[in-house]
């Protein structure tokens, strides 16, 4: 997988979530009757256009989403179709609508998973599960101990082991018992990498008896449901992905706010690039839920209540409800502090990114000269 192709790959997922959010205020806006100027795929310099009755729907130069302009939207209008003078549950809807599109392309993927595609599960569990059907059983790198042999050696998460030495092994326990045998000794793995096929000599470290190569392994397979199932599994996924997804952003602003540090882990579009391409290599399987879980992550960002976001101007709006009046000046002024501290903090999550995949870019800088 090149380097290029992951980001054209990235560039194109990417797009694809922030599109459908915009294309759900876009419906709800027009069904509430609501005028909209423009509906935009990406962002400007604008390619090319064309008119449908009043609405200008373009292509523009940066794929990266959408956007969608409704009049009144921002403020006051005498335009008895804007936004601001329409009703209180239009105006939820169309606020929400961005959310709930995101939502649904998250679960719709999730059941295309359970039910056609095939979710990785651990075989043992997959064993358990109600008529549950399992292909391709494979033993798969689950994670890399770091400064470890298995690190050194360019071992990555979601390798497939087809042998060693040229053996093949049918349990993780003949796997484990293996490389002890082979303590300070070379030992040859294949691995399946995507559709590639890579060979890694490792040499299992004799002082870490108990993780002499350093991996951790799983034995999983694909595994697919009827369609009842399905749908339960694809919404038990995606209520437990949302629920993990809000108490991470939680923390993330509480620990902003209250230390000024960055929680660990967090990545920005850089991390998230660098995600697909593991992603990307680790087969279709692990792609489709990687995007299914991008998708609920941006509503559920999108739906948090601060500023800028979806979410803090439905908590204005319902301000507004209570109070029974505007506050326009309290709301643009609390947005574009809001919109400046995410840009920080993308900005901030950038660098960290930069810092914890320089290796990357120096090998993308020696390509490129």
């Amino acid at each position: 997988m090149t380097i290029l192709l992951t980001i054209i790959i990235f560039i194109f997922i990417l797009g694809i979530l922030v599109f459908v959010h915009e294309l759900g205020h876009f419906i709800a806006a027009r069904r509430a009757g609501m005028k909209v100027d423009e509906f935009g795929f990406g962002f400007p310099p604008r390619l090319f256009g064309f008119k449908r009755g009043e609405t200008l729907y373009s292509i523009n130069a940066i794929p990266l989403g959408g956007f969608v302009k409704i009049v009144g939207e921002e403020g006051t209008s005498s335009d008895p179709r804007a936004f601001a003078n329409a009703s209180f549950g239009h105006r939820l809807l169309t606020l929400l609508a961005g959310v709930i599109m995101n939502f649904i392309l998250g679960w719709v993927l999730l059941f295309l998973a359970f039910f056609i595609v095939g979710a990785p599960i651990d075989v043992q569990t997959a064993s358990s599960l109600p008529n549950a059907k399992l292909h391709s059983d494979q033993i798969r790198v689950t994670g890399v101990l770091p400064d470890s042999s298995a690190e050194h050696a360019g071992f990555k998460p979601g390798d497939v082991i087809v042998s060693i030495d040229g053996q093949r092994f049918e349990t993780l326990e003949n796997i484990i018992n293996y490389n002890k045998s082979r303590l300070g000794q070379n030992v040859t793995f294949e691995l399946k990498r995507g559709g590639q096929t890579v060979f890694r000599d490792v040499t299992p470290d004799a002082s870490k008896t108990e993780a002499p190569v350093g991996f951790g392994l799983e034995r999983i397979a694909r595994v697919t449901f009827p369609i009842l199932e399905s749908i339960r599994y694809a919404s038990l996924s995606f209520a437990q992905t949302a629920l993990v997804i809000f108490q991470a952003l939680g923390l993330l602003f509480q620990k902003l706010f209250s230390s000024g540090q960055l929680a660990e882990g967090l990545a920005g579009p850089i991390g998230i690039a660098a995600m697909t391409k593991d992603f990307i290599n680790s087969g279709p399987i692990y792609l489709l839920h990687f995007v299914a879980v991008l998708s609920i992550n941006l509503g559920v960002l999108n739906a948090f209540p601060f500023p800028a976001l979806d979410g803090g101007r439905v908590l204005f709006l319902l301000v507004e409800k209570i109070r029974g009046a505007k506050s326009l000046k309290i709301e643009r002024t609390a947005n574009i502090v809001g919109f400046l501290l995410l840009m920080l903090l993308m900005v901030a999550v950038t660098f960290k990114d930069v810092g914890r995949f320089s290796d990357e870019f120096k090998r993308l800088f020696e390509r490129i000269f």
